[in-house]
């Protein structure tokens, strides 16, 4: 337990505000809980968060020691397509969290595959060991994990300078005009809910840049492949929103009436080239779409066979 003890500079509406003066970092919740345990006191007495402080008082504080979290092994099964001493190739299911996030811990890719694979980088921290870059939850298919820091750092060069390449297929809403395109545009949070993103202006947002290319379409809906240039939270979402044809199933972005029972969108990483971190060698993995993504597909009669990953 740490202490920490100061005079108050100048006078206070409330001590919770007295006390984020000297305490940078902490969020108004976390200095809520260390008045609700009893750990502050003014002038020896325990204190309140909304209470006055005058200047010159005494304002004492004592800090729990933190607390060290890390993710645990957890039996999760996941298809492991590819492995060997520096990295890992992931084909995701549907509905993974790959890293923890919000207070969870439990029950994401990175509890499985410290469960499933001998070792895993440290590059990421505690909670994200091996990620090298993630897929929505309710995204699936490839992703490569490093399994040392030297493959980490080499992999993430990768993907900044673009040379890993990934490709998605995913289902849109209507029929795409154009055969092919880019979207060329800036993201970040929606300004009117700040859990989304969205399209925004150049100082708002980081740049975001993606191609697409119809497959096939059929029946009111297009089978479209998608080439990300950069890795915007969402992006291939929010694109595809933006040119007018929301992912079919997506309950943030899309349409509100689903008209199949999904649940997530029809957004599948299919294809995923890099070069080996020790060897060289170019490689290239594929990923079949999974069984639900298929299913919806021939209930609207595309051809399932005609597709190439």
């Amino acid at each position: 337990m740490q202490t920490i003890k100061f005079l108050s500079p100048s006078s206070y509406g409330r001590a919770d505000v007295c006390l984020a003066g000297e305490l940078s970092g902490h969020t108004r919740s976390s200095l809520k809980k260390l008045f609700d345990g009893g750990l502050v006191t003014i002038n020896g007495k325990t204190a309140k968060a909304s209470q006055s402080v005058a200047e010159g008082e005494v304002v004492e504080c004592s800090l729990p020691d933190p607390v060290e979290i890390a993710a645990r092994p957890e039996d999760i099964p996941i298809d492991i397509v590819y492995e060997d001493d520096d990295f890992a190739i992931i084909n995701k299911q549907q509905g993974l969290t790959v890293h923890a996030g919000n207070g969870n811990i439990q029950g994401t890719l990175v509890n499985a595959l410290l469960f499933h694979l001998s070792g895993l980088s440290g590059v990421g921290g505690a909670l994200r060991p091996g990620i090298v870059h993630r897929i929505d939850k309710n995204t699936s298919g490839l992703l490569v994990v490093a399994k040392n820091d030297a493959a980490h750092v080499a992999l993430a060069k990768q993907i900044e300078q673009k040379t890993c390449r990934r490709q998605y297929l995913a289902l849109l809403e209507g029929n795409v005009k154009d055969d092919c395109g880019t979207v060329s545009t800036y993201i970040g949070r929606d300004p009117r809910d700040r859990v989304k993103m969205a399209v925004v202006s150049a100082d708002k947002g980081k740049p975001a840049v993606t191609d697409y290319r119809v497959e096939q379409r059929c029946g009111g809906y297009t089978l479209c492949r998608f080439s990300l240039h950069t890795g915007r939270t969402h992006q291939i979402r929010v694109h595809a929103r933006y040119i007018g044809h929301p992912v079919v199933g997506d309950d943030v972005y899309g349409i509100k009436k689903q008209k199949f029972s999904l649940a997530g969108q029809l957004l599948h990483a299919c294809r995923l080239e890099l070069t080996h971190p020790s060897t060289g060698e170019r490689m290239a993995f594929t990923a079949p779409l999974p069984d639900y993504f298929l299913l919806v597909l021939k209930k609207i009669g595309f051809d399932t066979d005609d597709i190439t990953l």
